[in-house]
């Protein structure tokens, strides 16, 4: 979707310097019309060795310039057997899934760059119309057996039944939950039906924390200092069912602490706090209307984007 305003001319560029260039194909198309799923991936893999994942696309967002400060996101860099692994994904994508797609340029054996911080890595995917629904698993998994405390940065933080009723089963359990949320944002309706739904996170014992430096992108959560999930899926419906997404599960107990550590500094000096009282000022009843009408608007899209999808066999 974000992509097709790309000129010819720089897609030309690309192609007469040798880049093999190719749109996701989507389960509906016309000349003037696009719907269906969204490539959402953000992947770079070199020679089977090396791959980085996570929120981050190509543009001048990510980068700082005077006055324009970077959006916040994150990637994580890995080496060996994953980066094969995602390789072969991404040998899968260019050829559509298509039967015979096993056959991959990618290498058998992998070299080790970097002295390595060894960890158990997993891919995980969602594609619902393929049978995908690994990273909601994750979260589902991550609340379901969380011990004392999860941390959780999303940029599009729009819940679904089931992930709330784990959120607050959590809770229930003693288990402490934080959310980072974008104080401002690219979409301002989805801001507004996320700020709806503050009413339900505050009441359920939810800490919860806006950022204030600039537009938040990053999809990243911790569980007890001891495993994470990163990459592009925002805890919605949209990355559940409507489009095609990549994490990776990382269980390392440094790695886990130092992002841990990391979610909180920006917590200390980027956020502020959405409190009971904070968030009961801010609300009148004409804006409190439109944030209930924006997330009635947002429920509509999530609809829209799957009630025609039929998963694959």
């Amino acid at each position: 979707y974000a992509s097709k305003n790309m000129s010819e001319t720089f897609i030309q560029m690309l192609k007469d310097g040798g880049v093999n260039f190719r749109f996701f194909e989507p389960l509906f198309k016309g000349n003037n019309f696009y719907f269906g799923r969204r490539l959402h991936h953000k992947l770079t893999v070199v020679d089977s060795a090396i791959a980085l994942t996570g929120g981050i696309n190509i543009g001048n967002h990510y980068n700082d310039f005077p006055g324009h400060p970077a959006w916040l996101d994150f990637a994580l860099y890995a080496e060996g057997a994953i980066a094969k692994e995602l390789c072969v994904l991404c040998c899968k994508t260019w050829k559509g899934f298509k039967p015979g797609t096993n056959v991959t340029p990618c290498k058998n054996s992998y070299q080790i760059i970097n002295e390595p911080e060894l960890a158990l890595v997993r891919m995980r995917r969602n594609d619902w119309v393929n049978s995908k629904n690994q990273i909601s698993k994750s979260y589902i998994e991550m609340m379901t057996k969380a011990n004392s405390h999860i941390s959780i940065l999303c940029s599009y933080f729009l819940p679904g039944i089931i992930i709330r009723k784990t959120i607050r089963k959590a809770i229930e359990r003693g288990v402490k939950v934080k959310v980072i949320v974008a104080g401002k944002s690219d979409l301002v309706i989805a801001k507004n039906a996320e700020r709806f739904m503050y009413d339900w996170l505050l009441r359920n014992g939810v800490e919860l924390f806006e950022y204030q430096h600039n537009i938040l992108h990053g999809k990243i959560a911790v569980c007890d200092g001891k495993w994470l999930t990163i990459g592009s899926y925002n805890i919605n419906d949209i990355s559940a069912y409507a489009s095609v997404e990549l994490n990776l599960d990382v269980n390392n107990i440094t790695i886990a602490t130092e992002a841990e550590n990391m979610l909180d500094a920006i917590i200390e000096k980027d956020c502020i706090q959405i409190s009971k009282e904070q968030h009961a000022n801010s609300k009148n009843i004409l804006r409190q209307f439109f944030r209930w009408c924006s997330y009635l608007l947002f429920r509509a899209a999530f609809l829209l984007f799957t009630f025609y999808f039929r998963q694959r066999r």
